[in-house]
């Protein structure tokens, strides 16, 4: 049977042992490691794998010996309780002995759970568990965690108390942030917030937030929209060093002006422009850019993407002229602009 996407969170936070099995499936390695784990720990617990209540079979080591997972779902181990099979980074050349096992799974032998990447409709062991009375097929694709999903991780971490604004700032926090990553920050501001019966505030988020490996680049995006010229060579010299490309900042810089005039030139304001911006302007960064939409306005805005047009244009033909040099004096003329 094929698991709906709000179906699927709920039986991966509670699977039901009486089912044969579980595929997981999609392009997203993290997530698909992310939910296998949380099956199994409701499975059999923290203390399953140490029980020996769990028992892992790599792929390759299934081809060489189909027997091996029928093996595993039919031994009894010493400890009583809840088994799963693991078969990880499965493929359609172990789909006849994960089959063979299905169909002669019995109530109380060990739940057999696959996981494996993206998969076609026609892939034959997606037709084998989607089409199976008593085994489910899960889709994990790489979209953005749910207010419902988001809220499951904070109880899960013993965070409550979370106002609309805070809220909204986890919500932005999980649009940009790998799975792994989001988890690790809600775990942080559990313990950030330990002993404190304060509401959580968008500070505190930002204090556990980690660091956007594009903090450079949105640091050079920063001085050259605030006008500090003087600023620019330096940081440019350190994002050459990191391998950091003309053509990148030219794109950088196109993206961030384009925003601020998405925000200068909302009839609503500033506020609901940037909040219409696409991909989200990440939380931390909301109140400068905001600042920064302001002081350039709508007119100066439309000067500064017609430069960074020209400039990308100049990059892109077979000009003989050093990149960075060119950038930089892109980026100069910006600064000055804001200045007059």
């Amino acid at each position: 049977m094929k698991l709906a996407p709000k179906d699927a969170r709920a039986f991966f936070a509670k699977p039901d042992p009486t089912r044969a099995g579980l595929l997981i499936y999609g392009p997203d390695a993290m997530r698909i490691a992310m939910r296998r784990q949380e099956v199994i720990a409701a499975l059999v617990g923290p203390q399953g794998e140490a029980e020996m209540r769990l028992t892992r079979i790599p792929s390759s080591d299934l081809r060489k010996d189909p027997a091996m997972l029928m093996d595993a779902i039919k031994a009894q181990g010493f400890f009583p309780g809840a088994r799963v099979a693991f078969v990880e980074d499965a493929t359609d050349t172990v789909a006849k002995a994960i089959d063979a096992a299905l169909k002669d799974w019995r109530q109380g032998d060990a739940t057999i759970l696959v996981t494996c990447g993206q998969l076609t409709p026609r892939s034959a062991l997606r037709k084998m568990f989607e089409g199976h009375n008593n085994a489910y097929a899960a889709a994990i694709y790489a979209d953005p965690p749910g207010r419902d999903e988001i809220e499951a991780e904070l109880r899960k971490a013993g965070v409550t108390d979370i106002p609309p604004d805070a809220m909204g700032d986890l919500m932005d926090l999980g649009r940009v942030l790998e799975p792994g990553d989001f988890r690790q920050t809600v775990e942080k501001l559990s313990l950030y917030k330990h002993g404190d019966a304060t509401p959580v505030t968008s500070d505190d988020i930002a204090n556990c937030a980690p660091a956007t490996s594009e903090a450079s680049l949105d640091d050079a995006l920063d001085i050259v929209a605030e006008g500090r010229f003087q600023e620019i060579g330096p940081i440019l010299t350190k994002l050459e060093a990191q391998g950091v490309a003309a053509v990148r900042l030219c794109i950088g810089a196109t993206q961030h002006f384009r925003k601020l005039h998405l925000a200068a030139s909302d009839p609503k304001g500033p506020d609901a422009g940037i909040a219409r911006a696409r991909p989200p302007v990440p939380y931390k960064r909301k109140d400068r850019m905001l600042r920064q939409a302001r002081a350039w306005g709508t007119y100066k805005l439309e000067n500064a993407l017609r430069l960074l047009t020209d400039t990308d244009l100049q990059l892109r033909s077979a000009s003989t002229a050093p990149q960075m040099a060119l950038m930089e004096r892109a980026l100069i003329r910006l600064a000055m602009m804001n200045r007059r």
